[in-house]
C-alpha cells in the first residue's frame, strides 16, 4: 500500500537508490550526517544499526540524538555529469528506536531481503532506527 506522504514518484525513486543519508541533531541543535542502509514501507523509513565494528562503550551518536531530538531529515539523491539527470527526495520527520517487537522484526526482515549483506549478520537483538515520515520533498529527475 502507498504512504499519502510519498508520491509514487518519490517512492520508486527511493526504491531504485541504494543508499541515503540520516541527519540528526542533538539537544543544542549541533547536525549530524551519516550515509546509511534503509528500506522504506508506508510512511516509515527504516535503518538498522548492523554489526560494522564501531565503539560498544557508548551508543552511537545518531542514537543519542534521536533520543535527545526525534527530529530527523534523510535524503537520497543521484549525481550525474549530466546535470538534467540530477534528484534528490528529502523526507522529514520523528524518529524512535525500536528495540523488539513485531515492527522491529518486519523492519529488520524488510532491510535483510534489501541488502544481501545484512544475511550474514545476525541483526534480531540490534536496533532499529523508525523514521515517520511526516513530509516528503524531491527536485530534478526522478
Amino acid at each position: 500500500m502507498s504512504s499519502p506522504v510519498l508520491t509514487e514518484r518519490q517512492r520508486r525513486f527511493l526504491e531504485a537508490s541504494r543508499v541515503g543519508h540520516l541527519a540528526t541533531a542533538d539537544a543544542g541543535g549541533m547536525p549530524h550526517l551519516i550515509p546509511v542502509c534503509y528500506a522504506v514501507e508506508e510512511a516509515n523509513l527504516y535503518i538498522t544499526v548492523d554489526q560494522k565494528p564501531k565503539r560498544r562503550d557508548i551508543p552511537l551518536k545518531r542514537i543519542r540524538n534521536i533520543l535527545e531530538n526525534p527530529q530527523a531529515a534523510f535524503i537520497v539523491d543521484r549525481w550525474d555529469e549530466d546535470w538534467s539527470r540530477l534528484g534528490w527526495v528529502m523526507l522529514r520527520g520523528p524518529a524512535e528506536i525500536l528495540h523488539g517487537g513485531p515492527e522491529h522484526d518486519r523492519a529488520q526482515a524488510l532491510l535483510t531481503e534489501r541488502y544481501p549483506q545484512y544475511r550474514a549478520m545476525n541483526l534480531a537483538g540490534l536496533p532499529v532506527i523508525a523514521l515517520r515520515i511526516a513530509r516528503a520533498s524531491d527536485w530534478g529527475d526522478l
